[in-house]
């Protein structure tokens, strides 16, 4: 198809840039902690079978232990009780064209450098609409926080005697979404798709119980959504074919045109911006530009 010569073309012509949006995984990846009541999952770790030695004279591999919801991770309906009894509500039942979705971003960055607990609400998502346009359906909702910022990791997951402290999305938010614009599901750059203080919402954890229950996906502790433009881009998130599994560690990546760089408040990203500063402009083929993301 013309459409997808035409993809190669400007991927390997620089006119569309590919953004990484995964954190890196292993031992020192952050983990959700739970109340004690609760089990928690295991850090990552990374089991070394050989490395061109007597184990394994030419080759080099390991095994590898983690949890399905460590580091950049795709939940997936069943990954929530309000999703247990829906069809293809597992990682490897989920249609593969799902994973792939035009992007829509909330910058949220100052709200929540001002309020750790800040919260996404209905008017907040119509008035992105009033200036970006209106969220298709099967689009990805990413909540750029500046969180993945955060470091060590104690200053990313915040965490005082009230609990952690990370911002998030209103129950009508999420209803909205997942109900008025049939989305794919939500992402954040913080390590869950709830905000901090969600276990004392009604329902408890109210954005995992909306979208799972909608049928709905979540993209958690995402990076670099900074890089992407408010609206134009395009996500790929594949979580691993676990047969019956919740959820699962994930690379997403982004496709947005090269020409594109993100909305600071008007002002171009300094990274971005010198990396483009003396070449030429150059649109997308068009019809990368005239044809529909998805049908």
């Amino acid at each position: 198809m013309t459409v997808l010569a035409d993809l190669i073309r400007a991927l390997q012509g620089g006119e569309i840039e590919v953004v990484d949006l995964t954190a890196d995984l292993s031992a020192e990846t952050p983990l959700l902690p739970l109340p004690r009541q609760w089990s928690n999952t295991v850090p990552f770790q990374l089991h070394e079978i050989s490395r061109y030695d007597e184990r394994g004279p030419a080759w080099y591999w390991n095994w590898f232990s983690t949890g399905e919801h460590t580091g950049t991770h795709f939940d997936a309906p069943i990954h929530w009780v309000s999703g247990k009894d829906l069809p293809g509500n597992s990682v490897d039942r989920i249609p593969a064209r799902l994973f792939i979705g035009p992007a829509c971003v909330l910058d949220v960055t100052a709200e929540s450098k001002a309020n750790a607990d800040f919260l996404v609400d209905v008017p907040f998502i119509e008035n992105w609409e009033r200036q970006n346009g209106r969220i298709p359906p099967r689009s990805w909702v990413l909540l750029r926080t500046g969180w993945s910022k955060r470091k060590p990791a104690a200053e990313y997951l915040n965490i005082d005697a009230k609990g952690p402290h990370t911002p998030g999305w209103k129950k009508e938010a999420s209803l909205f979404l997942a109900e008025e614009r049939d989305v794919l599901g939500v992402g954040v750059e913080t390590i869950g798709t709830d905000a901090g203080q969600a276990a004392g919402f009604d329902p408890p954890f109210s954005n995992h119980f909306v979208m799972h229950g909608h049928g709905k996906f979540g993209l958690a502790s995402l990076t670099n959504l900074d890089h992407l433009p408010l609206t134009g881009s395009i996500v790929i998130a594949a979580p691993l074919k676990i047969v019956n599994g919740s959820g699962s560690p994930v690379r997403v990546i982004a496709l947005k045109p090269a020409d594109s760089p993100p909305k600071l408040g008007g002002v171009p990203s300094p990274s971005i911006s010198r990396a483009r500063r003396g070449g030429s402009k150059r649109e997308p083929p068009r019809s990368l530009r005239s044809r529909p993301l998805l049908t």
